[in-house]
């Protein structure tokens, strides 16, 4: 099993960032695929989650109407696009695919900062 994040990186306040996370090992349509972050010396946290149809997401509020969670299931892929982004969302993304077995990938550091 494999989850590989990509698309993190540096931009200024109010800029975006696409973050891609490629899933490999075991039959992503039916797991629900979630964002994660974790701020230093923060709780990691659930940023977004969406169902195995790409039917159902959810969001933590600080994001609403700033980021979209996507999915591929032909690509075997997840995706979280984040506009107009802030410095509080600096972080380290984690994508997390659960059903009933939990996988984690390693994380894709964000920063915010001008």
């Amino acid at each position: 099993v494999q989850l590989v994040e990509s698309g993190g990186g540096l931009v200024q306040p109010g800029g975006s960032l696409r973050l891609s996370c490629a899933a490999s090992g075991f039959t992503f349509s039916s797991y629900v695929m979630s964002w994660y972050r974790q701020a230093p010396g923060k709780e990691r946290e659930l940023v977004a989650a969406i169902s195995g149809a790409g039917g159902g997401t959810n969001y933590v509020d600080s994001v609403k109407g700033r980021f979209t969670i996507s999915r591929d299931n032909a690509k075997n892929t997840v995706y979280l696009q984040m506009n107009s982004l802030k410095p509080e969302d600096t972080a380290v993304y984690y994508c997390r695919a659960s059903r009933i077995q939990t996988y984690w990938g390693q994380g894709t550091q964000v920063t915010v900062s001008s």
